[in-house]
């Protein structure tokens, strides 16, 4: 069995208004897995307006009660991770094992953000005048967009919901198109562990078009962006428009230099497990060795 595909629409589960699908492949054998529902501009809307009500709604909640929310929610995936990482390896191609781990990391994280949201401490500031304190309060920023790749498909949306209803803001994130159960997963869990309604928004649909129509809103006030530096680039002008806030975790390059006083033995393990991991598709494998000469034989 699959997961069952659909959008979450201030608080409601849509297959959307516009009758677009996209197959979910099975990589191994190309078999499709199910059909996911793309999000029209009238599903985009209802997303926006749902974040935009809920915003002043949930960043009033108690930053306890916040973290209790996602806290049960990191108990519910915990779980539930067998049958998680059966579905991220069906749509992913990882293996059963790294997928598992990667939800019950997943899991940590939203309950790492869960506890982080209740340390949002201001400060006193001293003043050049001793008649004046100055005083600094952290407050959401408010409504957000997210937008998550394929290769890690519960680990990237946990770190980006997670840290958005943490700080006390509403969501929409739209995860991969090819990978999108361990998003739906987490939306699932969060939903049981009482998130209000609207308060986070699951779409899919044609990247550009739901990127490029989100940061443009006057609704959204920043997005974080995973993935290629040229679509990075590509958001980071249309967040110029706006002067939208925006944080970026593009890909990059990963060299690895192995000095002459190491365990060898040790650091071949260590460059080996850092390359093949999940395929050797992350933003920080390996992608060459500097070996010392001294060591380079052995």
């Amino acid at each position: 069995m699959y997961a069952n595909l659909a959008m979450l629409l201030d608080g409601e589960w849509t297959s959307g208004t516009d009758g677009r699908r996209q197959p979910v492949l099975n990589p191994v054998n190309e078999q499709t897995l199910g059909e996911l529902p793309l999000a029209g501009r009238a599903d985009l809307d209802r997303a926006l307006a749902a974040a935009a009500r809920m915003q002043p709604v949930w960043a009033a909640t108690a930053p306890r009660e916040r973290a209790r929310i996602l806290s049960r929610a990191a108990e519910i995936l915990r779980t539930r991770a067998d049958e998680i990482a059966r579905h991220v390896t069906l749509e992913e191609g990882k293996i059963l094992a790294e997928a598992r781990i990667e939800t019950l990391i997943g899991a940590d994280i939203i309950e790492w953000y869960a506890e982080e949201g209740k340390r949002a401490y201001g400060r006193i500031v001293p003043g050049a005048n001793p008649d004046v304190r100055q005083m600094v309060l952290k407050q959401p920023v408010g409504p957000s967009a997210a937008f998550t790749p394929w290769n890690f498909p519960v680990v990237t949306p946990a770190r980006k919901i997670g840290g958005a209803l943490a700080a006390g803001c509403t969501l929409i994130i739209k995860p991969s198109e090819e990978t999108p159960a361990g998003a739906l997963a987490i939306a699932r869990a969060l939903e049981e562990a009482g998130l209000p309604k609207g308060v986070l928004n699951v779409v899919f649909g044609v990247p550009a078009e739901v990127s490029e129509y989100l940061i443009a809103s006057d609704i959204i006030r920043k997005f974080s962006f995973t993935g290629s530096v040229p679509v990075g680039k590509h958001l980071a002008k249309l967040a110029a428009e706006g002067m939208k806030r925006a944080t970026m975790e593009l890909g990059g390059h990963g060299p690895v230099i192995v000095f002459d006083d190491v365990s060898v033995e040790k650091a071949a393990a260590i460059s080996v497990a850092g390359k093949y991991r999940n395929a050797g598709q992350v933003c920080v494998s390996p992608t060459r060795f500097f070996v010392h000469e001294r060591i380079y034989g052995k």
